[in-house]
């Protein structure tokens, strides 16, 4: 036996149920809500912001079309 896994939006679940129990096989429904998404606060909606931008300048980097500074540099500037 095997298993699929549907996706449905909600307005749409009593429709498709209907239709997945009229075949000749078992219908179990099993509801899976998603995770709502977390509010970060402002300063880990900043952390988040500088990394993105850090890894696009690494992007630009390994595409060549920039330089980034080297340890050394950065050390001299301290």
């Amino acid at each position: 036996m095997r298993q699929i896994l549907l996706t449905v939006p909600d307005e749409q679940y009593a429709f498709m149920m209907k239709v997945l129990k009229s075949f000749a096989f078992e219908v179990e429904a099993k509801p899976v809500r998603t995770p709502k998404e977390k509010k970060l606060s402002s300063a880990q909606q900043e952390w988040v912001d500088e990394m993105k931008e850090a890894l696009e300048q690494v992007e630009l980097h390994q595409q060549g079309k920039i330089k980034l500074k080297s340890a050394y540099d950065l050390l001299d500037e301290l």
